[in-house]
């Protein structure tokens, strides 16, 4: 059976996206990338809700040639090559390639995927992240801890999530972020 696993670059205080919107604080150096790209090898379907689908999306044209530095190559290459289905009431189509439209987040259809699946899957964004969590879909959680707060803005976990957890590794990169990886426990 496949894991269902959520990953986030957070600031100190919890946030994905500043009050703006931005989150040009969170984008991961060489270092980190590598790592993150490791972790999203074994991933062969990606869960999106619209908003991170469509930051996501990027990488289907994300230059895959020589002048692009080899850790965006190669995670371009990953997100390529994985399934990709994005829950949205309003997008009316896809434009990348292995990606479907659902209209609704049914846990019992994330259940038979991961039943069904060779590979894990990853669920981005925290409100979709948040779903899954609460109906008990979510094996592990993968958080990166940047050295910023950004005092407000789209929490990485929204209001409601309650779960216990027990960590399983961590790790500190040169430029201060913090990977912690937990299992949720019953």
């Amino acid at each position: 059976m496949a894991k269902l696993i959520y990953s986030a670059i957070t600031s100190l205080d919890g946030y994905i996206a500043d009050e703006n919107g931005n989150f040009d604080w969170a984008a991961p150096d060489e270092e980190v990338h590598a790592f993150v790209n490791d972790l999203e090898r074994p991933v062969g379907t990606y869960l999106y809700g619209r908003r991170m689908y469509e930051v996501m999306r990027y990488w289907e044209t994300a230059s895959t040639s020589g002048d692009a530095a080899p850790v965006m190559r190669d995670y371009a290459d990953i997100w390529q090559a994985a399934d990709k289905i994005v829950f949205s009431k309003t997008l009316e189509e896809a434009p990348t390639t292995r990606t479907r439209i659902e209209r609704v987040f049914d846990p019992d259809a994330i259940r038979q995927l991961k039943a069904s699946a060779e590979r894990d899957i990853t669920v981005g964004g925290p409100e979709l992240a948040g779903q899954a969590i609460k109906a008990g879909l979510v094996d592990e959680i993968h958080l990166f801890l940047t050295p910023v707060a950004v005092g407000g803005g789209n929490q990485a976990l929204p209001d409601g999530v309650r779960a216990h957890l027990e960590l399983l590794d961590e790790r500190r990169f040169e430029n201060g972020v913090v990977h912690l990886h937990y299992r949720t426990a019953a």
